[in-house]
């Protein structure tokens, strides 16, 4: 384990046109430690998002002990998926947009660049926004009663105007979030996750007191208990994927990390004792409130606007937007600039390319996306059906056929050159991302066959086994123009 030495070429790389934003990392430009690690998603775990996943598991019929159990085994899942596709971008100082390239090519890599950073980027903006302004409209109602009355009979393709006002409300403050840079946004990450665990476990700990404690809480049986147990591998699957877009990209933020242990130790430790508070925050808070007041659906708004004191909803809703806006900026805005600035330089900037993802991600009238859990589900079947192919066809790609060894010389090409194939694609692996991702996704169109159907469900997982497999499996047809598998521009020191 050790971190190459790219100092010698950057300024090479730097000749060609490429932005600072892409280039590989300096040691100088290091600048992340395992706290930082730690401390990144702790705030984000705890997003209305999340916990409407999470609720749906309780509709699907899991008992308290399975969601706890279905949380877990997410969080270890995705904490293995940051380590393993993190390694390379903590080794080189590259990040996914540039790492795309020794897996799928030069010119190939804009097939999955263009799924994470703008389709999946533009979809989950739109989606957490709309769920965030929502929440807004609970806040804004409590602070200025009659504001849901606002303009009444007013439709804009489907939106309310309170609904309209709080979702640009939302955008501004997350879009100007992250065009404060990248101080801010570390400023931010690092000290509003104390904020937001302060208000959770106190709102936790009322829903666990309004229920009568840990024993009724515990002792509560759904109505309909889960049948199969691939409802269970599904909903594991689902919350994978809400975490999907940050374990492909993770390179974006390991590339940072001072030496390699960081990102190694940091990630996975943040992560899983977060989703410990966070199972048991969303147990208590969700069956808390569904014993005491009998919440349809298990809606966490509904649930703690329950709570009756305005200052303290008002509170807890903001902080958990404080959470849902710093996975959108990290794990969506970020790398969709970053993506996009790799794949048009010219033409964008990190910044002007995500302020044109969040416009795209309203363009797509995002609140028609999110009805209820049958709908959020089939978001998560779409994305995982990207996200899973994406991702095992990188680890197969560096881990085994590259034997963790890059040549930076064949990514940061000049102007003009194709790189390690012929024509600048690598054809085996973007036959077998499409072929993964239709297998994986068939199943949400043809319901009655059970087998794709299944596959479809748990689409993250499925799609991040076939398409290892199948990479694995195909890998050696690839017919490289130059073979360079030594580092010759990077000492691993």
């Amino acid at each position: 384990m050790g971190q190459a030495n790219v100092k010698e070429s950057y300024e090479e790389f730097k000749s060609y046109g490429y932005a600072d934003d892409i280039l590989p990392k300096t040691s100088e430009n290091r600048d992340w430690g395992t706290f930082n690690y730690v401390t990144v998603w702790m705030g984000a775990v705890h997003n209305l998002m999340s916990y409407m996943t999470v609720a749906g598991f309780f509709v699907l019929g899991l008992s308290v002990p399975q969601v706890l159990w279905a949380v877990m085994i997410a969080a270890l899942i995705v904490s293995a998926g940051y380590v393993l596709n993190g390694y390379a971008g903590q080794k080189y100082g590259i990040g996914y947009s540039m790492l795309l390239r020794s897996s799928f090519g030069v010119k190939g890599s804009i097939i999955p660049a263009i799924c994470r950073g703008l389709i999946a980027g533009v979809v989950f903006f739109g989606t957490k926004t709309i769920i965030g302004a929502q929440s807004f409209n609970v806040i804004f109602e409590k602070i200025f009663p009659g504001y849901m009355n606002m303009v009444p009979g007013f439709d804009f393709l489907g939106l309310d105007f309170p609904t309209m006002l709080s979702y640009v409300i939302l955008w501004v403050i997350t879009v100007g979030l992250f065009l404060g840079g990248m101080k801010i946004l570390s400023l931010f990450s690092k000290w509003s996750s104390p904020i937001i665990y302060i208000f959770i476990v106190g709102a936790a700990i009322w829903a666990i007191s309004v229920a009568g404690g840990f024993g009724p809480i515990f002792a509560y049986a759904p109505a309909k208990p889960m049948e199969n147990w691939l409802v269970f591998i599904a909903c594991v699957s689902a919350l994978v994927s809400n975490w999907g877009g940050p374990i492909v990209n993770i390179a974006d933020l390991t590339q940072r990390a001072k030496h390699p242990k960081a990102p190694m130790i940091g990630l996975p430790l943040g992560m899983i004792a977060s989703y410990i508070l966070f199972g048991i925050t969303c147990v208590g808070l969700l069956v808390g409130t569904q014993i005491a007041f009998g919440i349809k659906d298990f809606n966490v708004v509904a649930a703690i606007d329950q709570i009756g004191n305005p200052v303290a909803v008002i509170i807890l809703l903001l902080a958990l937007n404080i959470g849902s806006t710093s996975y959108v900026v990290f794990g969506n805005l970020l790398p969709s600039g970053l993506q996009m600035t790799a794949l048009l330089p010219k033409m964008f900037t990190v910044k002007s390319a995500a302020i044109l993802t969040a416009v795209l991600g309203t363009v797509i009238l995002p609140w028609k996306l999110v009805n209820g859990t049958a709908a959020l589900y089939m978001f998560y079947s779409f994305i995982g059906s990207m996200y899973g192919p994406i991702t095992g066809i990188m680890l197969v790609s560096f881990f085994i056929e590259r034997k963790r060894k890059l040549d930076l010389s064949a990514i940061y090409v000049k102007p003009g050159e194709n790189g390690e194939y012929k024509n600048g694609i690598n054809m085996v692996a973007c036959g077998v991302l499409i072929v993964s991702f239709l297998i994986t996704l068939s199943g949400s169109f043809l319901p009655n066959v059970p087998l794709l159907a299944n596959i479809s469900k748990s689409a993250f997982l499925s799609g991040s086994i076939i398409s290892s497999v199948l990479y694995a499996l195909c890998y050696k047809w690839n017919k490289p123009s130059t073979i360079t598998q030594s580092e010759t521009t990077a000492k691993v020191s």
